[in-house]
């Protein structure tokens, strides 16, 4: 899979000329349209599954311009579903020793996947709540989660709640907390059962570890939501 850096830039300039072409082109068929389209998904899935971290950053900065033009296929998501998990869920060991631990390229995935905004996207997120230890790019999927306000079956909220116990016992950061409870407050309204939610805003509100402006903000979220701890959203 690996793809020297001489290939990367051939294969770069290679789309972004035909792209410009096809831009001028009135005459453009379809067929040409998912040709383009195709060969950018498998430059991007080479450069993601590429041992050379800087085609990796490379391959973030395609699918983040393909994230802000609302133009996401399929094979993108996949690729950042690579790349959230590189060093985690896919490790390369050199001699034994992790060689691709990167939380920077992580947590970039886990912006532009809240970006992208769909179901696909909020799974890969979740799974990476679930799996990194890495409080900075936990920070950046939480976020992401909140912003795509997702929360079929409870699913995010629960996922969220049982991180934030372990992250508590194991590692209590103020920035990370401040993200869960973010979160909570978009992801509340669309939350049935409430009670996970409601327990772990009140560890963070009573955890003096925490500076005071995220107590109080978990503090001010449990008195909007009083009671609502063992509510069921209405169907």
């Amino acid at each position: 899979m690996k793809i020297n850096k001489l290939i990367a830039v051939g294969l770069t300039t290679f789309i972004l000329g035909a792209g410009a072409f096809a831009q001028s082109s009135k005459n453009e068929t379809s067929v040409e349209s998912e040709y383009m389209s195709s060969m950018e998904d498998i430059v991007i899935t080479e450069m993601a599954n590429s041992d050379q971290r800087d085609n990796k950053l490379v391959a973030l900065q395609y699918l983040e311009a393909a994230a802000d033009k609302g133009n996401v296929s399929p094979d993108m998501v996949r690729a950042l579903d690579l790349l959230s998990g590189e060093g985690i869920s896919t490790q390369s060991r050199t001699k034994g020793r992790l060689a691709n631990n990167y939380p920077d390229i992580r947590a970039k995935a886990c912006d532009i996947l809240g970006k992208i905004g769909t179901e696909e996207a909020a799974y890969v997120l979740t799974n990476v709540v679930k799996n990194d230890n890495e409080p900075w790019v936990l920070s950046r999927a939480i976020r992401a989660l909140g912003e795509i306000g997702s929360n079929e079956d409870d699913k995010v909220t629960d996922t969220i709640a049982f991180i934030s116990n372990r992250v508590e016992v194991l590692n209590p950061t103020s920035s990370l907390a401040n993200e869960i409870v973010d979160a909570y407050e978009k992801l509340l309204p669309e939350t049935k059962n409430k009670k996970p939610v409601i327990d772990s805003l009140t560890r963070i509100a009573s955890d003096y570890r925490f500076v005071r402006p995220v107590r109080t903000k978990a503090l001010e979220l449990l008195r909007a939501n009083s009671g609502a701890s063992s509510e069921k959203k209405d169907n």
